[in-house]
């Protein structure tokens, strides 16, 4: 029997299929031809789809290797976004960004300046057996590019954009097409006449087909040296069909969905492959159920893509989760749709809710010239729904608290009581502490007194002495903020009592006995816990310590 390949990997996970991936590449044999003869007949081909529809791998290594290099001039698929960050080169950067996808090997600088039209003109003439010239095929791969990007650049993207309008003029076996997300088909509708010089038609990438899905689980292992049987693809392909949609009533129904997203069975896939023991040939049902667990799949690819999102935007990936699980969940547990403002979207930036695009978390569409989001798919539900732990919350509730983001602070600090269990009483002291702080910042003083006293009086209850401190220390130094400096005292000093060795509730101490005229008090309070304070507490206390000499 074949040994299983270890090197070789058949399912690509998020990454697009390259080129030399083709005999991996299964499921979209109907769009390969169709695409491949659809773009060899007409001067304009439109591919367009949702993110993470597939588009790129058809292109590469679908409709690509079923092109016959002896019929038709293929140039390299190309990509025309500026390179802002890399060499500057004279000439429109539009232009040059295409002509060195087309011509990688030469020096850009050598281009400078060059027309398509003229590069065109520089390339030799191929021609059939019969001496007849071919068509020449042209690819651009992400084209929204070329449609939108900084206002800046708008004048270059004119240009550019007359220059390939142009170029399908002069060279009449010129084929052009543009693969693009369907949110930006509006912007090419403008340009497919003169572009397409009559000829142009376009092509709507979908989601996998049930049939399509299994061939897409099937095909890529007939190279690895294991086999699945069909109970064990029809399994998976179903858990990826099925959304469990659970309401606010906790009532959960599941329903059967029309199509597999690709991005979802490569990630399902993926994780499959490599969570099999290693001298498993043959991938049964009973390998699907024990290795292949869905929701458990897509639960890792949406906190991982939540953390790398988290990481790139500084924002709390908390924070993020709890945006993703409450703006596009309805109450009765579909999908929501939002749209796009200004700046934010539903109260998180817009370069975050872009980014989630890009990772296929989210998928967005033009209405009447508005952005709206929603999610990629329905399949996404179940796994978004999941709630963060009640830790989880509060640590995402305290870095909003550090940056000022009040509401976010509350609406994760509430978060977290909803995930708590019910004995888990010091998540409800912990939040308390983080609503006195929002209400405080936000001068609503009586409101953040009664949250601190409800944090101390829970914390008291389990014995949480430095939680007591805490709370009591942050009242204390309201009643400072007011300038009722007996108040501070009296408070800071009950903090001292539960917590004696409390460096923050000393200096505290020595603040406001600063401010209520007994310097000599506040440097006896500096000067027995100097040696003790952390480097946070220190600068404050030696600069009390200099003003009460």
């Amino acid at each position: 029997m074949t040994e299983p390949a270890p090197h070789v990997r058949p399912y690509v996970g998020l990454r697009p299929y390259r080129r030399d991936e083709d005999i991996l590449f299964f499921g979209r044999d109907r769009e390969a031809r169709e695409v491949a003869t659809l773009w060899q007949a007409a001067g304009l081909t439109v591919l367009y789809g949702a993110s993470g529809i597939g588009k790129t791998s058809l292109l590469h290594a679908g409709v690509l290797p079923r092109l016959d290099p002896e019929r038709a001039d293929v140039l390299p698929v190309a990509r025309v976004a500026p390179r802002l960050n890399g060499p500057q080169t004279a000439g429109n950067p539009y232009v040059m960004a295409l002509l060195s996808s087309w011509a990688p090997e030469r020096d850009p600088r050598g281009m400078s300046g060059m027309t398509i039209s003229e590069f065109l003109d520089s390339r030799p003439e191929r021609t059939d057996r019969y001496g007849d010239p071919v068509p020449i095929l042209a690819a651009i791969d992400q084209a929204e590019e070329m449609f939108h990007g900084s206002p800046v650049l708008e004048g270059e993207r004119v240009v550019f954009l007359d220059q390939v309008a142009r170029a399908v003029r002069e060279h009449t076996g010129l084929h052009v097409l543009l693969s693009l997300r369907e949110e930006y088909l509006f912007l090419v509708l403008p340009y497919e006449r003169p572009i397409g010089q009559g000829s142009r038609t376009r092509f709507h990438l979908r989601a996998l087909s049930p049939d399509s899905a299994l061939e897409a689980v099937r095909g890529p292992l007939r190279h690895s040296g294991r086999t699945i049987t069909p109970a064990a693809a029809e399994l998976l392909v179903e858990d990826l069909r099925t959304a469990v949609i659970v309401d606010e009533s906790g009532h959960t129904s599941s329903f059967t969905l029309d199509t597999v997203e690709p991005v979802q069975l490569q990630v399902v896939c993926s994780a499959l492959w490599e969570s099999l023991p290693p001298d498993v040939r043959e991938i049964t049902e009973d390998h699907a159920r024990l290795y292949a667990n869905v929701e458990e799949f897509l639960f890792e690819f949406f906190k991982r893509t939540v953390a790398d999102v988290a990481d790139e935007h500084a924002r709390p990936a908390a924070e993020i989760r709890f945006w993703l699980r409450n703006t596009f969940i309805t109450e009765h547990g579909t999908r929501n749709a939002v749209y796009e403002g200004l700046e934010q979207t539903q109260g998180m930036p817009n370069t975050v809710a872009r980014a989630l695009e890009n990772r296929h978390l989210l998928r967005a569409e033009h209405r009447r010239g508005i952005r709206w989001y929603e999610l990629a798919h329905d399949r996404l539900i179940a796994p978004i729904s999941r709630s963060d732990s009640s830790e989880s919350y509060l640590r995402a509730a305290r870095i909003s608290l550090a940056k000022r983001n009040w509401e976010s602070a509350r609406r994760l600090a509430d978060a977290a009581i909803r995930a708590a269990d019910p004995g888990e009483t010091w998540v409800r002291a912990e939040a308390a502490e983080i609503f006195a702080d929002v209400a405080a910042a936000n001068g609503e003083i009586e409101v953040a007194r009664r949250y601190y006293e409800e944090a101390a009086e829970i914390f008291a209850e389990r014995q949480r002495f430095d939680g007591v401190a805490r709370a009591l220390t942050a009242d204390g130094l309201l009643w400072l903020a007011q300038g009722d400096s007996a108040r501070a005292i009296e408070r800071i000093s009950a903090a001292l009592n539960w917590a004696p060795n409390d460096m923050s509730a000393q200096v505290a101490l020595a603040e406001a006995l600063l401010k209520s005229g007994t310097p000599r008090a506040a440097a006896t309070v500096i000067t027995g816990v100097l040696a003790l304070l952390p480097p946070h507490l220190l600068q404050q206390a030696q600069k009390m310590l200099r003003e009460s000499a």
